[in-house]
């Protein structure tokens, strides 16, 4: 989620019971003065699922904000907002760049920012097997596409992985003893067909227009990196 999303979701829109967040609103502040305003697409209205302990925790947070909230004398309805100060008033975004990068900094992770946190989401989901039309919906991506080029260098490291995995899976191969003999059979359409008799005994047939100028019954020896047309 972004973090206008963040600041304008209200406890009606989670649903701790489903484990799902709706995205209905936004909020913007600039220069102290808070702007609610609707989602920038329709595709931006969307729900998004949350983890198990993600839920847990916003129930605890949930009880704290009413008793909180019954120390200032305020009542606690659904439409309040989920993250906001002490008071209840929302958060200003420069105060949360600057309390996360803090935060960031005592973790050991200098430069990020909070925003960064959207990117490794889409990473470790990436990382972990999760679809990449799953991820777009979460990030609000306006393509598939789109995720699988920001994120290429995640997806190429995965694929290559991927590889590795599956020549673990597979048998040794077959026979490095191949029979290289190749028969021309005639065509009318004046192809030549070459049959490959692996030892394995599985016959792959191979189609190759004729080099101009040569004979098609002279039984050339056609060069192994000629490329074949598989029939």
């Amino acid at each position: 989620m972004r973090q206008a999303e963040l600041f304008g979701l209200r406890w009606r829109d989670i649903d701790l019971d489903m484990l799902s967040t709706s995205i209905s609103q936004v909020l913007y502040k600039r220069r102290g003065i808070c702007q609610y305003k609707e989602p920038k697409t329709s595709h931006s209205r969307r729900r998004v699922a949350m983890t198990p302990k993600l839920a847990l925790y916003l129930r605890e947070y949930k009880t704290e904000r009413e008793w909180l909230n019954r120390q200032l004398g305020k009542p606690f309805t659904l439409d309040d907002l989920v993250f906001t100060g002490i008071e209840g008033k929302p958060i200003d975004p420069g105060v949360l760049s600057h309390s996360f990068g803090r935060l960031a900094v005592q973790a050991g992770l200098e430069n990020v920012r909070f925003h960064d946190l959207r990117h490794t989401f889409a990473s470790l989901m990436l990382l972990r097997g999760a679809k990449p039309k799953i991820i777009s919906e979460a990030l609000d991506h306006s393509s598939v596409a789109f995720t699988m080029d920001v994120y290429s260098h995640i997806i190429d490291g995965i694929q290559s992985d991927a590889m590795a995995l599956l020549d673990e899976l597979l048998p040794a191969g077959v026979s490095q003893k191949i029979n290289a003999n190749l028969r021309i059979i005639g065509d009318k359409r004046q192809h030549f067909s070459f049959k490959c008799q692996r030892s394995s005994g599985v016959e792959q047939r191979f189609r190759k227009p004729p080099v101009v100028g040569s004979n098609p019954t002279a039984g050339s020896v056609i060069p192994a990196t000629t490329p074949y047309t598989s029939i």
